[in-house]
């Protein structure tokens, strides 16, 4: 089953119809290579071995996408077209902790966490795969900034506030923890990302004099 919290794959002559048998061999074949990266990380990707478990001829998974690599970076383009849809409460710090929520969630679950590990694992390695990670992220992002847009039309925060800066300010801290191994994120570490993002967002950190606007 492909995650719906995380690009596209290898070029092609012609785009594939959609639906069809076209379509039902990509699902297998990235159902097949979600679920080796999450038994075997990113060393367990085997073209031959996922065209096995997908059921699809082996000859179709080398000609359509040649590398591991290429399998992830599919695998992503497909995570980042699933819509992860924003809380939007009214007031922002319930929509940021509902965001920090859903991080936290999604690594502490048995399946994504591992799933996410190695996707990051991949990234490390391959420039595809980095930018197929850097879009599904920043996709997440945009799915989010519209309840900070609301704290600004409701005039709660200044109107030059860069409204993705403050949504990375949520997830980073959670996502560090996991990279770092040094434990998974808890609902504590929900809350205090979100209290250290309204406290920085106070002091005026996220206003377009003070962030960088050549980030992702």
């Amino acid at each position: 089953m492909v995650d719906t919290t995380t690009p596209r794959p290898e070029g092609r002559t012609a785009p594939p119809r959609p639906g069809g048998r076209t379509a039902a061999v990509r699902a297998a074949v990235l159902t097949a290579t979600e679920d080796a990266l999450i038994d075997a990380g990113f060393a367990g990707i085997d073209l031959s071995a996922i065209a096995a478990a997908a059921g699809v001829g082996k000859t179709t998974v080398y000609r359509r996408w040649g590398t591991p690599e290429a399998l992830v970076a599919d695998l992503l383009g497909e995570m980042a077209t699933q819509s992860v849809s924003a809380t939007r409460t009214g007031n922002l710090a319930d929509d940021l902790l509902a965001n920090a929520r859903l991080v936290v969630d999604t690594l502490r679950d048995r399946r994504q966490g591992p799933l996410f590990g190695a996707l990051i694992a991949a990234a490390t390695g391959d420039d595809r795969t980095r930018e197929a990670l850097a879009e599904f992220y920043r996709t997440r992002v945009r799915e989010w900034v519209s309840c900070v847009e609301d704290a600004i039309v409701r005039g709660d925060i200044p109107d030059d506030t860069d409204t993705s800066a403050v949504i990375r300010s949520v997830s980073a801290p959670l996502y560090y923890l996991m990279l770092t191994g040094v434990r998974t994120p808890t609902e504590h570490d929900a809350r205090m990302a979100v209290d250290a993002t309204l406290a920085a967002l106070d002091s005026g950190a996220f206003t377009a004099d003070t962030v960088r606007t050549d980030t992702p």
